[in-house]
């Protein structure tokens, strides 16, 4: 194959790894490149969910195979699939595959540590011999039988560094081994959060790129229908990039670049999470951007984990792209403590942040300043269907047991009618299934980590809880599960398909709305179950709008921000959206209209949920972090993932509960060696 590849703006990496099938569905041979084509992504990555929809725009089906790069190419050249996707480094001409138009993908280039003693011109370089002058002198770490070396072949000038992995060289240059080490962006970004979480803010990409990347599928010529498969795909990626949803896919996973501004705008890029409250903030923008002519928003709205990879990922290479971040409890003073947001304690008077309960205003500050403005406040409840329940004799318990629910559900499960009898989160995710995990494990008796931090994961406690999580959900929960967050669990309730839900308070708005629940009259709530101890069964967060101090828009970021978390705009949901909906337990003003207290039967139970969580004393046994449903601490996204992945692959029986904690265990234990915890 005769390989060629192109400076700066013109290059066009490409990856090839799909299997497609001569007849319908398209059966293509994909091989793993994360953060863009991963089996544990959100939609198996970016690039997967362009190759579905380009294929879907021309009416056909794919089916996927998930095989190591050399498999994949030589299942396609058998005739075994239809293709195989992507390829990573563009061919002009290939003897054997004949390759479709590209689309977007990554971006190489290089990285250096912050405030090391490598210097980088400025203005940047711009021509191959520019860069390879400015590197002259210096080490560069490289991975060894990569193609994109070929850069460096002719510059004996630069000290060539040559390891095995990204992750390597990653480590070489956060000890300062290396100078310089020359890789994709997003995959230098999603190695730093989800394995050198310590990592984090320590590095920094260099703008721009060296090498724009590009996607692209290869169709074996050696098939009869190559040729026309071809065609269609490019049809349906044309179609994409026609129509702006090829912009959407990239928004929606994190990527894309920031737009520039018109002549006398401001452009926010607004990272946040795709729930129904900032769907709504979303929607009433308009009246933000009426009020305020000068400010352009654009929103790049994901689902929860991609959100929490995204804005990691943008501390940990120094990327500054979003002016704006939807976070949480977890990470305000977290990020405060570490100064990557602006404090917001200049607010104007009108604004009232002594409207904001207490507890919300604490979980959201660091040494008394507030970093972060609430959208809404969320603790954790029991929904049930009261009509279900009444056909079947049974009463919830005002404090109702896992084991209780465990009985209902066994009582109520009714699948040849499409009701199950309990939903839970089942996907992998710190704030996903591993928030409720987290809760059942405080109630059994655990924790995450003892005083000195040795991880606790194959204690007793640990074991009951997922055990009885996994009978919970493989014999009376809903098919497929471990695709269920948040959201998809709201709205099989919602449709009236389960018969008991353990979840956030948040959701109560939204189940007791009749413009958005066909059971809205039929739900009942009652408190977060138990296990044997009462501690720790209902959590506290608030999903909040924060400034990243890299953000160059701090005073229009400001203005929206205070804009989307004030009484007016709660006032304006109300009143535009019904009372119901509003964004709840965030301000006293909220249970001061009349209005709302008779829309929302449930807001002082809620409210009271949220003021009773206490994220110091959740556990039985002393621990040394902070939180009720999660552990105070950079490594929790890392290890939260991780230990979740696992627990996912117990609930689709591919092993057993001792064996995933087991592994979970080892894998803690080492991330917080790693990190420094002890030796």
């Amino acid at each position: 194959m005769h390989i060629k590849i192109t400076y700066v703006a013109l290059a066009a990496i490409v990856w090839l790894g799909s299997t497609a099938h001569a007849e319908e569905p398209v059966s293509l041979a994909v091989w793993e490149r994360e953060p863009y084509v991963g089996k544990n992504l959100e939609d198996q990555g970016y690039a997967i969910k362009v190759l579905k929809a380009a294929f879907e725009e021309v009416g056909l089906e794919t089916q996927l195979t998930f095989q190591p790069l050399p498999r994949a190419r030589e299942s396609a050249l058998q005739g075994i699939v239809d293709g195989y996707f992507p390829l990573v480094i563009h061919s002009e001409d290939d003897a054997d595959f004949l390759l479709s138009d590209p689309f977007p993908g990554g971006s190489i280039g290089l990285l250096k540590k912050k405030n090391s003693s490598a210097q980088w011109p400025s203005p940047a370089p711009r021509t191959l011999p520019e860069v390879q002058s400015a590197l002259k002198g210096y080490r560069l770490g490289l991975v060894s039988g990569e193609d994109i070396n070929s850069l460096f072949e002719n510059a004996p000038a630069i000290q060539k560094d040559y390891v095995r992995t990204d992750l390597n060289n990653l480590d070489k240059l956060y000890r300062e081994r290396i100078d310089f080490t020359f890789m994709d962006k997003y995959t230098a970004a999603d190695l730093i959060v989800l394995q050198r979480p310590h990592m984090i803010g320590s590095l920094e990409f260099i703008d721009p790129p060296l090498l724009n990347t590009r996607f692209q599928v290869g169709f074996p010529r050696n098939k009869e229908n190559h040729f026309l498969l071809w065609q269609k795909f490019n049809t349906g990626l044309n179609i994409l990039q026609e129509s702006g949803k090829l912009d959407l896919i990239m928004a929606e996973h994190g990527f894309g670049q920031k737009p520039t501004p018109p002549p006398s705008k401001t452009i926010l890029t607004i990272g946040t999470v795709n729930n129904a409250d900032m769907k709504v903030i979303k929607e009433l923008s308009s009246r933000f951007t009426k009020q305020y002519p000068d400010i352009q928003l654009d929103w790049r709205v994901m689902n929860e984990n991609t959100l929490r990879r995204r804005l990691l990922s943008d501390f940990a290479i120094s990327d500054g792209k979003f002016d704006v971040m939807t976070i949480g409890t977890y990470e305000a003073p977290l990020w405060a403590e570490k100064g990557w947001l602006v404090p917001l304690d200049n607010l104007p008077e009108s604004y009232d942040v002594n409207d904001i309960f207490e507890t919300v205003r604490e979980s959201l500050s660091y040494q008394s300043k507030l970093y972060a403005l609430p959208i809404y406040a969320e603790s954790t409840m029991t929904y049930y269907r009261k009509d279900l329940f009444a056909q079947a004799d049974l009463k919830m318990p005002r404090q109702p047991t896992w084991y209780e629910l465990r009985d209902f559900a066994a009582r109520l499960h009714d699948p040849a009618k499409n009701i199950y009898g309990i939903c839970l989160r089942g996907k992998a995710g710190w704030g996903e299934n591993m928030a409720i995990i987290t809760t059942m494990v405080n109630t059994f008796g655990g924790r995450w980590f003892d005083n000195d931090w040795i991880p606790q994961l194959t204690s007793k406690p640990w074991i009951k809880a997922i055990l009885m999580y996994k009978e919970l959900l493989n014999r009376y929960g809903p098919p497929d599960v471990t695709r269920n967050g948040f959201n998809e669990t709201l709205k099989l309730f919602a449709e009236g398909h389960c018969a008991m839900w353990v979840d956030a308070t948040v959701a109560a708005g939204l189940l007791f709305d009749p413009k958005q629940s066909s059971v809205h009259d039929k739900v009942g709530f009652s408190a977060a179950p138990i296990g044997t101890v009462v501690r720790g069964a209902n959590w506290l967060w608030s999903w909040a709008l924060a400034i990243p101090e890299s953000s160059r828009n701090t005073e229009a970021a400001l203005k929206f921000i205070t804009w989307a978390t004030s009484k007016e705009y709660i006032r304006m949901v109300g009143t535009s959206n019904g009372w119901v909906s509003v964004p709840p337990a965030t301000r006293q003003s909220t249970y001061e209209h009349p209005e709302y207290r008779q829309a929302a039967p449930f807001s002082e139970f809620v409210l009271n949920a949220i003021q009773t969580a206490d994220p110091v004393n959740s556990t039985l046994e002393p621990k040394p972090y902070k939180g009720i449903q999660l552990v105070g601490i950079p490594e929790f996204p890392s290890i939260g993932r991780a230990v979740g992945l696992s627990i996912s692959e117990v609930i689709d029986k591919k092993k057993t509960a001792q064996e995933a904690l087991k592994e979970s265990q080892q894998l803690v234990q080492q991330q917080m060696r790693d990190s420094g915890y002890y030796q």
